[in-house]
Order: structure tokens, then sequence, then C-alpha cells
């Protein structure tokens, strides 16, 4: 793959439909080198969104609609009835991937709707491309908006810390956290920002600080047990993350981590704000329903190839954890930002939309 593409992260895709395939940078390679993967089965979407060479919760909401637009390729059904069972069979392996994250199945469910509505197998297929292929496109407006939106909160000069991968890389282009930094600056604020490296899989150090460093912004990349530090010695005035899944009464679940940071910042008075499309909220489920993923124990007893830990250890490795709605200023979304108390200004959004 040629690595000479000048484009700005911001404006490079991470995941696109080319030529009746699913074209993704392969995240696992970076920051070493920026690699491209084809697939033209959904089988190989489901794994890559398993593996983590796409990840970040509207990438993957995108993704999973890519791959059902690979499942009508494949499929062999002379009939609707036909189709759609192949559908709902991809739509089971495609969601089983990643549990926590709700853009993956608000995705599947919008395809698997557009679908329905078709008559013919023929019509159903070229419903179900072009709503995919509109979905990765409205992805970037979504992330355009919110970052206008939340651009308000931040100040020239401010220091911004932020953890996890909420970039270009965690969506179609451009980003919910970093899209709302990136729209700080492009109002002519000049800021820094501090990344966490994000243990266990580096996210922070290996995909923020790769699309920050190349976008030209003045970034630190600090261990994450270096949070306490920089807010005690006055390093941070604000905070912005992601998320993967909010819940009506503000509860966000977003990379584990995300609780201790927003925990020291409310011990140090700095503001806290979430970054994420109104397809993360969950209005159905509570948060102790949410299910947490677990994933293998090998990412935190070792880098690379390299063992960090004995063998034979228990671990316990959580992919997400949970931020209480009393830790959080302001959940910055496309339709404005919601403001405690968040059981009321939540779903005032959605009558907004």
């Amino acid at each position: 793959m040629d690595n000479s593409n000048k484009k700005n992260y911001s404006s490079l895709r991470t995941v696109e439909w080319k030529n009746n395939k699913v074209v993704m940078i392969d995240q696992t390679k970076l920051p070493n080198e920026l690699v491209f993967v084809e697939y033209d089965n959904f089988n190989q979407v489901a794994d890559a969104i398993k593996t983590l060479v796409v990840r970040g919760a509207p990438a993957i909401g995108v993704s999973g609609a890519f791959g059902l637009a690979l499942a009508v390729l494949q499929s062999k059904a002379t009939t609707k009835d036909e189709l759609i069972s192949d559908l709902e069979e991809a739509k089971k392996i495609l969601f089983a991937t990643r549990p926590t994250a709700v853009n993956l199945g608000w995705g599947l469910e919008k395809i698997m709707n557009v679908a329905k509505s078709g008559n013919s197998v023929e019509e159903i297929r070229e419903l179900v491309i072009s709503e995919a292929k509109k979905m990765a496109d409205e992805d970037i407006e979504i992330n355009k908006s919110m970052g206008k939106n939340g651009s308000e909160l931040f100040d020239n000069n401010d220091t911004i810390m932020t953890h996890c991968n909420a970039g270009a890389l965690a969506t179609v282009a451009y980003g919910t956290a970093l899209g709302v930094i990136r729209a700080t600056r492009e109002n002519g604020k000049n800021v820094k920002v501090i990344a966490t490296e994000t243990r266990p899989v580096q996210q922070g150090s290996r995909l923020t600080v790769f699309e920050l460093k190349h976008d030209g912004f003045d970034v630190s990349l600090i261990p994450d047990t270096a949070v306490g530090y920089s807010m005690a010695n006055g390093l941070v005035n604000k905070v912005v993350v992601g998320a993967d899944r909010i819940v009506k009464t503000g509860h966000v679940f977003n990379k584990i981590g995300t609780y201790q940071v927003a925990t020291m910042a409310k011990q140090h008075g700095i503001p806290f704000y979430v970054a994420a499309p109104l397809s993360t909220i969950d209005l159905e489920s509570k948060a102790e329903d949410v299910i947490i993923e677990m994933r293998k124990s090998s990412e935190v007893t070792g880098v690379g190839d390299k063992k960090t830990a004995p063998d034979d250890i228990n671990v316990i490795n959580p992919a997400f954890d949970m931020t209480p709605p009393e830790l959080i200023s302001g959940i910055i979304t496309e339709k404005g930002v919601a403001k405690p108390p968040y059981e009321e200004s939540i779903p005032k959004l959605f009558e907004a939309n």
C-alpha cells in the first residue's frame, strides 16, 4: 500500500465501501505502518471487528452495516424470505463480536429494517448497499455537527485530556471527542492535548497520538498512572472522551480507565465531557443490564511477543467501565449538549431529532 498519501487522517476513511468490497485501515498495524485491508465476505468483517482491526463505536456500527451489505451480495437466495433469513444469520454473527458498543446493534437493525422494506431480491440488494453507504457519509456530518457544538465548551489555550481513541480512527472520519478538539482548533482557538496511553491495547499511544501528531496538534503522551499527577499540577483544563454506550440516566460506558479519569477530574474541579452521537445512546437498557465485554488475558500478560507477567496467573481484563452521571459535566451530541439532570436532558435531544 502506498504510504505517500498526504491527506489528513481527519479526512482519511477508516472504513469505506469500494467496488462491492469493504476497505478498512488495519488499526492493529498502527502506528508502525498504514495498511488497508479489503474484505468481500461478512465473516471477515465480523473477524475484523472482533480482533480490533476496526474499533470505536461509530466505526463498528458502520462496519456492521457494511458487513450486511456484503452478506446480501454473498447470498444465493432467490426469494425475499430466503434473503432476509440469510441476513438474519449474518446479523447474529456480526452482533456477537462486541456486546458493549450500542452502535453495532443500531447499525445492524437499521439495515435489517431497510432490507425488509424491499420487495424483490434485487431491490433489497440495492437498498441495503445504498443505506450502508449513506450511514457512512452521515457519520462524518454527525461528527462535524458534534464538533461544532462541543467546541463552544473549550477556550483558547486550553489543555484538553483525552482517554483511549475517539478520533477519526474510531469513526468513519473526523472523530467524536477528537472531532470536538479538531473543531475547537478550526474555530481559531489554540489548544494542546494530553493523551493517556490507554493500557492494555494502547489505543491512546498507538492511535490518538498518531492521528493528532499527523494533524499538527501539540500533543503529549502520559502513562495512565499519571492522570492524577497531570491534574494536580495544573497541566489540564478540561477532559473530553468518547463513549461506547450511554444509557438514559447519563451513565456512560467507555474504555476501561475512563471512570478513574472522571473521578480524578471531579477531585480537581476539572470539567469532564463525553462526546458521542445519538446512535450511542441506549434509551432502553438500565445501567446494570449492560454487558461489559471481557477480553483475553494475553493483552495484559504481555506486549506483542514479549511476556511481562508470569505464566498461569489470574487476569481480570474488562474492555469498558461505567462512569456515573454525577461525574459528567456534559454530553456532547450532534443535536446539542445535554447537561444534568440527564434523565430530562437526554430525551430532549431525541425530540430535537
